[in-house]
């Protein structure tokens, strides 16, 4: 497994890491070696998620945002004492996982796709996604 670190800076956001999978992708030589695999992406945080969505407009990450904090509005009466109980449940909602194709050694996204580590309990430090590479062919 091959780990992305990447550093949050606002308490939410959605950070494209599009750019750092194809990065790796081509450093793992996956570009040259592998006819059709999945890369299994896993987020290694209980505040955080991963999720693919539009990354031309940046207006989309806003709603998104936008949409999570009334669907898990911060003044319910939330019993954990760490008081990010809302970036728990919005990782529940969110999800820690992702499958994405690899074909011919090319991450396979629509053309207004990309893929988003979304932070919930930012800033923070280090956070990481693990990329495992599934393939019956390399």
């Amino acid at each position: 497994m091959e780990i992305i670190s990447l550093d949050s800076q606002r308490r939410e956001e959605f950070i494209d890491i599009t750019a750092e999978l194809r990065q790796l992708i081509h450093e793992q030589g996956w570009d040259r070696s592998v006819r059709s695999a999945i890369l299994h992406l896993w987020c290694f945080h209980t505040t955080a998620g991963l999720t693919v969505n539009e990354n031309a407009d940046p207006d989309v990450k806003r709603d998104m945002l936008l949409a999570l904090s009334v669907i898990v509005p911060e003044d319910l009466d939330y019993r954990h004492a760490e008081g990010n109980s809302t970036a728990h449940v919005k990782s529940s909602l969110v999800g820690t996982s992702l499958q994405l194709p690899l074909v011919q050694g090319e991450l396979k996204l629509g053309r207004w796709q990309g893929v988003y580590f979304c932070e919930f309990d930012g800033p923070r430090k280090s956070r990481q996604v693990g990329v495992q590479l599934i393939s019956s062919s390399t």
